[in-house]
């Protein structure tokens, strides 16, 4: 990935803060066809003892991931944040010089890590109730894997396949307008908010010098 130093996003709070909130990763193997990409929901393992911290999640057991790919060539699952179009009419620039143009704001994660698959029930049912538990937290009345019969639950668990990606490498990038001068990042998170995508405009605000 391309990435200038005003961009690059180092605290590994932040960036699984990210992954966190957009869990969607899309996960990058290669194999006998090439490059493939899967799109999974992750959850983040926190490293404990001498276990590293880790990306966990399921595929499909008809899915040829879990069995196809190359170990050589290292796994990588990218993660997207908040992203929004920025036009060059919200710059205090445009104003006085015009010498402006659009660009594509984004909040992104890269991770690195080897594929270890997990083809155990126990597991994978481990990791079912986990990332169960994540996705319906704060809902009013979350659903609970003791809601479904178990003899059914243990069917769709045996459909499954565990997978996880211990993290070698967390790279993060956001381009949230640091390259330009304070008051066109201003503009932008006024524009920004006044098409409510408040997500893009925090990130920006965020990293505005301190007054």
């Amino acid at each position: 990935m391309y990435l200038p130093a005003h961009f690059e996003e180092s605290d590994p709070t932040v960036l699984q803060a990210l992954i966190a909130e957009f869990p969607l990763g899309t996960l990058v193997t290669y194999g006998a066809n090439g490059l493939t990409a899967d799109h999974i929901p992750f959850l983040v393992e926190p490293a404990r003892g001498d276990r590293p911290l880790s990306l966990i999640g399921h595929v499909a057991r008809n899915n040829p991931l879990w069995h196809a790919t190359t170990s050589a060539i290292e796994p990588m699952v990218i993660f997207g944040g908040a992203s929004a179009y920025i036009t060059p009419t919200w710059y205090e620039t445009k104003r006085l010089t015009h010498e402006v143009v659009p660009t594509y704001n984004y909040a992104v994660v890269h991770v690195h890590g080897p594929l270890i698959v997990h083809d155990d029930a126990k597991w994978t049912r481990g990791m079912v109730g986990k990332l169960t538990r994540a996705m319906e937290s704060g809902r009013a009345m979350p659903w609970k894997m003791g809601d479904a019969p178990q003899e059914f639950l243990a069917a769709q668990i045996g459909n499954i396949v565990g997978i996880e990606i211990p993290v070698r490498s967390m790279i993060g990038k956001w381009k949230v307008s640091q390259n330009r001068v304070e008051a066109d990042r201003h503009g932008a998170v006024a524009g920004l908010r006044a098409e409510e995508q408040n997500d893009m405009a925090a990130l920006i605000e965020a990293r505005l010098p301190k007054s």
